[in-house]
């Protein structure tokens, strides 16, 4: 069998959860079957030597972005006659696996890491476009020959946004994590080289600046966290000019008002990630929605407490009052889910030896049960399913 996986990101260009997600499955998968890759790519940038890559076509200035992203779509679907199956991830390349599927006569699989519906912050960023990535999103899901949900949240979800699927061709395939490479590190370097004080307990975020990963929850929260922690915001790429500034005044005011506020934004390298992770006293998500957060399997992989808020496929990873702590999460009492994630982390900076013991369960889960080979296993039996 070859499986045709299409993605806007792979490796070395990640910036996010799927490009994290698939990086880590296709080297699982071709243990498994072929595998051929198609990926976007900037022009004249290198590519990947495992990968096809795929650029927009010229287009008048200052048009839409999401048009760009149809062009790469349509080079996609033009080479995808030699598979036997084709597997998209998120809407940038569900159009390719869409129409190739059409063009060539064969099954289209789709992973979902995210929903249009459920992101409408989308707007924000993405003006009309939004509109045209909800409508390829709709149109690739609806005719998909299956699709894979990274979580049981996430196949609820997408049954409530798009009721016209079966429900029998949902499946559920959780991210995985690399636990040989996350994994808890001892070293420190990184920590000072980047401000943070490695022998003072320390509050962790690691996302993107956009509305959905809560980070202005958690900056709101902060001016509540016990004063002994040093808050640590690795936090770059915001999705608009607006939510930077805004970021920018939140952060200003939060370290006006405190000490060890330490706002890193430039893109990390995982080893500088691994060591922040592990050096942490607690990680905290504070995201709006979540499909599954691959970010939370990693500080658990590194042996790390989390806090965490209790949307999507998160309560699936970590284990309330094992692993970590959730926080209730309500769109119309936000100041109350500030608090929440205020007290779970005071409650786990006051008590260290218990946060450490979380962190060890979290190990062990994720090792335990969050494996990409076996990932891979259950996706390859998705494939099976519609060939």
């Amino acid at each position: 069998m070859r499986v045709g996986l299409l993605t806007r990101e792979y490796p070395p260009a990640v910036y996010g959860g799927a490009g994290v997600h698939v990086g880590h499955l296709v080297p699982a998968l071709r243990e498994l079957v072929d595998v051929d890759v198609h990926c976007f790519a900037e022009p004249g940038s290198d590519a990947p030597p495992d990968a096809r890559t795929h650029s927009a076509p010229p287009l008048p200035d200052g048009a839409n972005a999401a048009l760009s992203t149809l062009g790469v779509d349509l080079s996609m679907a033009a080479e995808l006659e030699r598979c036997d199956i084709l597997h998209s991830h998120t809407w940038y390349a569900n159009m390719a696996g869409h129409l190739g599927g059409l063009l060539h006569g064969r099954p289209h699989v789709v992973t979902a890491h995210s929903l249009e519906p459920l992101r409408p912050w989308k707007a924000e960023q993405l003006g009309g476009g939004y509109r045209l990535s909800s409508w390829v999103e709709r149109t690739a899901y609806e005719a998909a020959d299956a699709v894979i949900a990274v979580s049981h949240g996430m196949r609820r979800d997408v049954l409530a946004a798009y009721p016209a699927i079966d429900p029998e061709l949902v499946h559920v395939v959780h991210n995985g994590i690399d636990t040989e490479f996350y994994r808890p590190d001892p070293a420190r370097d990184a920590l000072v080289e980047n401000g943070v004080d490695p022998d003072r307990p320390c509050v962790v975020f690691v996302g993107r600046i956009t509305r959905q990963k809560g980070l202005g929850h958690l900056i709101a929260a902060a001016h509540r966290f016990d004063p002994a922690a040093q808050v640590v915001l690795c936090a770059g790429a915001p999705d608009t000019p607006e939510l930077a500034a805004e970021t920018e005044r939140a952060v200003a005011e939060l370290s006006a008002s405190r000490t060890g506020v330490v706002w890193i934004q430039r893109m990390l390298r995982t080893t500088e990630v691994r060591q922040l992770l592990s050096a942490a006293t607690v990680f905290v998500c504070p995201s709006v929605y979540e499909p599954l957060g691959i970010v939370n399997l990693e500080a658990m992989a590194c042996g790390t407490a989390v806090v965490a808020s209790d949307v999507g496929g998160i309560p699936e990873v970590v284990a309330d009052g094992e692993t970590g702590l959730l926080a209730h999460y309500d769109a119309t009492d936000t100041a109350a889910f500030e608090t929440a994630v205020a007290d779970r982390v005071n409650e786990l900076v006051a008590d260290p030896e218990r946060a450490a013991r979380m962190g060890a369960r979290g190990r062990e889960r994720a090792v335990g049960e969050f494996a990409w080979a076996e990932m891979a296993r259950r996706t390859s039996e998705v494939y099976e399913s519609v060939v």
